[in-house]
């Protein structure tokens, strides 16, 4: 049996904290539905002390941002993102259009569509995740929508370059500076001078996520991509300077990340707790990670691999990162995961900012009914049918004028029992069924 030699936060707790942020939320996004521009200047003053007449970036400032990145600094932007276009590339190319004959005469098929228009958020608050361009607009371009618009806060008091510059090299057809649930909000509902979207994607802080998973309905979002949470299961093949390392890699994006070590050796499990302590003394953004592991962080010691999968499982983690001496045991058994990171050669930061798979993925257990973000969160699989002979739509009408009447809906019955009397020449009553003929007949 598992034994918990640090636990996080209990339940009640995040319960709270989340009420307190679904209250907030509700009431913004009801501002911002009413009031429009005025509430959305209004709250990016109030929350990012930015204020401007027009939120969408001109030409001009989308070019002084990529002018004031240096030639080393725009070639690694488009290292990553060529990375994420080759892979969403491939993701694309896996899906099918579909046309069948399944009976003569009766043709089905499928059609993947783009959604016409895509919102993607870019955090930016804390440090500027320009990376965060790169997985959304690029994703969504190579789906094919033909209009992709994106939001990030401003940083520091003005556009973050880097993002601005992801944010064009990606493809944006708009860019805006705005944060928070206002850019959310004014992407979702419009405003006077932003013409609404059809999807939300991005990840973001608590508030983001919330709004977005207010506004679901209104518009299709990806995924609830909440603060970051990331999972390492090892054991004694790697160190605890390894494990460590990379849990306040995740943990430093804010105070409300948890951080999980989840290991068959309790003799790790000390090590790294230790590792954490000394790491902290040291790590610039210590301030954000010290409050994440003192509130989040736990460290779960398993007896096997196959306890291990199962508390996996249960966690059901964003990131999922294994350092095991058999690393694809986890990747064969486990079901629940946004993203594996296989082996102590690759990790987390890899996925999050230059390997090319997509790094917005579910959180707070999502991952048990989806994966992340990729091409296929901007189509619709839009289905379509053809009859093109008299005798399959009799013989389709025959079956579904008896199906219906099984039912008791007599106008269904009736689209069925029209083209049996048209196309097939057999006299049904007016609202009965059709009587099985020899074709049909048991």
């Amino acid at each position: 049996m598992a034994i918990w030699l640090k636990r996080g936060a209990e339940a009640q707790v995040k319960a709270d904290a989340d009420r307190k942020v679904r209250e907030i939320v509700e009431a913004t996004l009801e501002d911002i539905e009413k009031r429009g521009n005025a509430a959305i200047r209004d709250l990016s003053v109030k929350f990012d002390n930015w204020d401007r007449e027009d939120y969408r970036l001109t030409k001009e400032e989308i070019q002084a941002c990529m002018d004031s990145l240096s030639p080393q600094d725009l070639k690694d932007i488009e290292f990553a993102q060529t990375q994420v276009r080759n892979f969403a590339q491939i993701q694309r190319d896996s899906m099918k259009d579909v046309e069948v004959e399944t009976l003569p005469g009766v043709i089905l098929g499928h059609k993947n569509l783009p959604v016409n228009a895509a919102g993607c958020y870019v955090p930016g608050g804390k440090y500027p995740l320009l990376a965060s361009a790169h997985m959304s607009v690029i994703t969504a371009k190579v789906a094919g929508v033909p209009r992709v618009i994106t939001c990030a806060p401003p940083f520091k008091g003005k556009p973050a370059p880097a993002i601005v510059a992801a944010q064009a090299l990606a493809g944006a057809d708009e860019i805006y500076a705005l944060g928070g649930i206002q850019a959310i909000g004014a992407m979702a509902l419009g405003t006077e001078t932003i013409s609404g979207v059809d999807i939300l994607v991005g990840p973001g802080n608590a508030f983001v996520a919330e709004a977005k998973r207010q506004l679901y309905g209104r518009v299709g979002i990806d995924l609830f991509a909440g603060p970051t949470e990331t999972l390492i299961i090892a054991d004694e093949s790697v160190d605890g300077e390894m494990c460590a390392t990379d849990i306040l890699g995740q943990v430093e994006h804010g105070p409300d990340s948890p951080g999980v070590l989840l290991t068959n050796s309790e003799k790790l499990a000390r090590e790294t707790m230790a590792e954490i302590e000394r790491l902290l003394e040291i790590l610039p953004t210590a301030d954000h990670a010290r409050k994440a592991w003192e509130t989040f962080g736990e460290v779960i010691v398993a007896e096997s691999y196959e306890e291990m999968v199962q508390i996996a499982d249960e966690i059901a983690s964003e990131h999922v990162q294994v350092m095991t001496a058999d690393p694809d045991y986890f990747l064969k058994n486990m079901t629940n995961y946004g993203a594996l990171f296989l082996g102590p050669r690759t990790n987390v930061a890899y996925g999050d900012k230059a390997i090319g798979t997509n790094h917005t993925l579910p959180t707070k257990k999502a991952a048990r009914y989806t994966g992340g973000l990729w091409v296929g969160k901007f189509i619709k699989t839009c289905t379509y049918q053809k009859v093109v002979t008299d005798e399959a739509s009799a013989l389709i009408g025959e079956y579904c004028s008896r199906l219906c009447g099984l039912e008791g809906f007599a106008g269904h019955g009736e689209q069925a029992n029209l083209r049996v009397r048209r196309y097939g020449n057999i006299d049904v009553p007016y609202a009965g069924t059709v009587t099985p003929t020899a074709k049909t007949k048991v």
